[in-house]
């Protein structure tokens, strides 16, 4: 069987170092690491298109996940509902984990940024 991967994005490095001085990680595991486009994809599955996105907003639930809301061609909508998304920052001590941005966007709105943030993105599996 084929193993299963995230296709999606990784976050260009000079961008995530910006981001990580423009917006300060409430938590104290950083992840800022990728977008993901699907979950269990495999080798076969085509890259992304898109290099480019923007940073348009920031939610946290206050116990240990904070996540970046990114537009990607446009919308934040992922085709399976979610939304385009960095997880930010988690806290691992209290049993956090980066898969579980998905639910906290899904529970609680987002905060709007004053102004997009601009990011290279580039297209990957892992």
């Amino acid at each position: 069987m084929a193993r299963r991967v995230v296709t999606g994005w990784k976050l260009d490095l000079a961008d995530r170092a910006r981001l990580l001085d423009l917006i300060p990680a409430l938590f104290p595991d950083i992840v800022a690491d990728h977008v993901t486009l699907r979950s269990g994809t495999d080798g076969d599955t085509p890259l992304p298109r898109e290099t480019t996105g923007e940073v348009v907003g920031v939610v946290d639930d206050g116990l240990g996940i904070q996540a970046l809301v990114v537009r990607i061609g446009g919308t934040t909508a992922r085709a399976d509902g979610s939304i385009f998304h960095i997880t930010w920052s988690l806290d691992q001590a209290k049993g956090r984990r980066a898969v579980e941005s998905n639910q906290v966007l899904a529970d609680k709105d987002w905060k709007a940024l004053a102004q997009p943030i601009a990011i290279r993105l580039i297209p990957a599996r892992f």
